[in-house]
């Protein structure tokens, strides 16, 4: 991440990612779509997780 200030009043920051942060938005997306079409064995895995172990503190 680059962070830019200038020198005016009230302080404005500008922030930008990276070259290399930049070629991370396709490695989040794919996980965003996994996780979309994995949603319910996902729900059900903490289900069954809740299930076994409740006191875990785990949510």
């Amino acid at each position: 991440m680059l962070r830019t200030v200038y020198p005016t009043v009230p302080a404005q920051v500008d922030y930008r990612l990276t070259e290399t942060g930049a070629s991370l938005p396709h490695l989040v997306r794919a996980m965003a779509e996994w996780s979309l079409e994995h949603r319910d064995a996902i729900a059900h895995a903490r289900r069954a997780y809740d299930a076994r172990y409740p006191d875990s503190g785990i949510r």
